[in-house]
């Protein structure tokens, strides 16, 4: 009964008193420890869980307003500050910070009544597409191809919070989205994978990569689960600069799965002979379902496609090296003592990061420099509104565009890249709704051929997601993909 349970499913339970708040939470933290191999939690906030969950049975039993998360054990990526709870972004140089302040998602999260079952592995502040940069070591996804035993990656960065849903470690969890951080490690281990509009969600109290890009979203097990997790986390803040003013929107009451006379777009630079057979063939299986429900399928042009990755990598480790460069010893996190000033700074930094953070700060630092700034940061920005204005272009014409989330599935950890732009190449297809801002959802479509899951991805404009999510929801429940890894971690 409490298998792979999804958060209408668990409300449902709560409601009826067929499970309490208490079993459902040592349920899964009894799984949590069962899962060591796969590497997914850095913390485990046991004490909290079960205090959160016996404060929900208590509510439940005076009949007191449940909120839309009440008695849901979820898990945060570790990069959402959590008071009193151990929140290190996968780093050496916070691995003892311990916050005193809750960021306003989690905050959220616990207004409407979730348990939070700890803080789960990720790329180093968010930086790879692996999972392999955390100082904590890689995760392990829990799926396997059937060719091979071989562990295989998670995607990343947001590894962790897409392998803990996959292996129903928790029942939803929370990641971050900066150029496909949720939406490809969502691909990767068969489940749904939200970024919201740059606004829709705050971004205080979330460790910083790159502040023009970074937005959290959830991964869960179903279009549904999305549209609550949206909804509860959804909102203006003014602690947030950033943060828009749009209403907050009942995602979850208004959806609904017609497609019928929406137009769909398909990007003809995504066409490729490089993609993989079986990815293309999940595509057009994906446009001929939409069709058939009442959609029109009409082909568009994004010509600047071909300019986002270069443009991501210029701007996105330009703000990382302003962002990173808070970390120095000096107020919190690791200190590594020096001569001097300048000797601590230099060790610590040099201690406390590791390699991937560092390459990214020093392409930050050199495109940020005198001399260079003109020739790629300022040019990468210019890229940055054509790439907004071939959106802008296309959604006059459709409602919304559909693309495969990943150029491949998942590989094995094992795997060595000599050159680090091969790893790049993996957010290919989810970086251009980054730059622009846009809300993009990644939802399981089938199986490789190796057993492993392939994910397609729709796009539509700022501020859509209850489109986005009804059309998610149309392929959701035609395809109905259900299908989860079997337990070979216990």
């Amino acid at each position: 009964m409490l298998e792979n349970l999804t958060i209408e499913q668990t409300s449902k339970l709560l409601n009826s008193k067929k499970a309490s708040a208490l079993e459902i939470t040592s349920h899964y933290l009894k799984k949590v420890s069962d899962a060591n191999k796969l590497n997914c939690f850095i913390t485990v906030s046991e004490d909290h869980a079960i205090k959160a969950a016996i404060q929900t049975d208590n509510r439940i039993s005076k009949n007191k307003k449940i909120g839309l998360l009440d008695g849901v054990p979820l898990a945060y990526k570790d990069l959402f500050c959590t008071n009193e709870i151990l929140t290190t972004a996968s780093s050496k140089i916070l691995s003892n910070f311990i916050p005193t302040y809750e960021s306003t998602v989690t905050s959220n999260c616990q207004k409407e009544g979730a348990i939070v079952l700890g803080k789960l592995n990720c790329d180093e502040f968010a930086m790879g597409s692996t999972n392999k940069t955390s100082f904590y070591g890689p995760v392990i996804n829990p799926w396997k191809s059937n060719e091979s035993d071989e562990d295989l990656v998670p995607g990343g960065s947001s590894g962790g919070s897409a392998a803990s849903v996959a292996a129903d470690l928790c029942i939803a969890s929370l990641g971050t989205d900066t150029g496909g951080s949720i939406r490809q490690p969502a691909s990767f281990t068969g489940l749904v994978g939200l970024k919201p509009s740059y606004g829709r969600v705050s971004r205080w109290g979330v460790v910083a990569f790159a502040s023009s890009l970074d937005q959290a979203g959830p991964i869960c097990k179903t279009v549904e689960d999305a549209s609550i997790l949206l909804e509860a986390i959804s909102g203006h803040d003014k602690k947030d600069s950033t943060s828009s003013i749009e209403p907050n929107e009942h995602f979850y009451k208004n959806l609904n799965s017609s497609v019928k006379d929406l137009k769909i777009g398909i990007p003809k630079e995504y066409l490729s002979d490089d993609l993989p057979e079986e990815i293309q063939g999940y595509w057009n299986e994906g446009k001929k379902i939409l069709s058939e429900n009442g959609a029109e399928i009409v082909e568009i042009s994004l010509p600047s496609t071909k300019t986002a990755l270069p443009a991501y990598y210029i701007i996105a480790p330009a703000e990382a090296s302003s962002n990173l460069s808070r970390y120095d010893g000096v107020r919190y996190g690791l200190r590594v003592k020096g001569e001097n000033l300048t000797e601590m700074y230099e060790l610590t930094r040099s201690e406390g990061f590791g390699d991937e953070v560092k390459r990214r700060i020093m392409m930050g630092t050199y495109v940020l420099s005198s001399g260079y700034y003109d020739a790629y940061y300022i040019k990468a920005q210019k890229v940055r509104s054509i790439i907004k204005s071939d959106f802008d272009l296309a959604f006059k014409s459709v409602d919304a565009i559909f693309t495969p989330t990943t150029p491949n599935t998942a590989f094995p950890i094992s795997k060595e890249e000599l050159d680090p732009v091969q790893n790049y190449l993996n957010d290919i297809f989810t970086v251009p709704a980054n730059l622009a801002g846009l809300p993009a959802i990644s939802i399981p479509f089938g199986l490789s051929k190796s057993g492993l899951p392939i994910g397609m991805q729709l796009i539509t404009n700022t501020f859509k997601e209850q489109t986005l999510l009804n059309i998610a929801k149309n392929l959701q429940d035609s395809i109905n993909f259900n299908i989860y890894p079997n337990q070979w971690w216990k």
